[in-house]
């Protein structure tokens, strides 16, 4: 099974996303928006970025 975006709504006035694995663990979380178009938009924008993002060590960032 794949992992799976989560909307979920918060409060009255905003939805957030939520990412998980397969195995249900939480990956990540958005901040809150407050139209649900917007949410589909930042779900589209994971998908098309977390393929082709590379990945830089700030580690040793002074």
């Amino acid at each position: 099974m794949a992992g799976r975006f989560e909307i979920h709504r918060v409060g009255d006035e905003s939805y957030r996303l939520r990412l998980t694995d397969a195995e249900g663990n939480i990956v990540a979380v958005s901040p809150n928006f407050k139209h649900i178009g917007a949410l589909i938009e930042g779900i589209n924008a994971v998908r098309e970025n977390a393929a082709t993002g590379i990945v830089v060590d700030l580690r040793n960032q002074g």
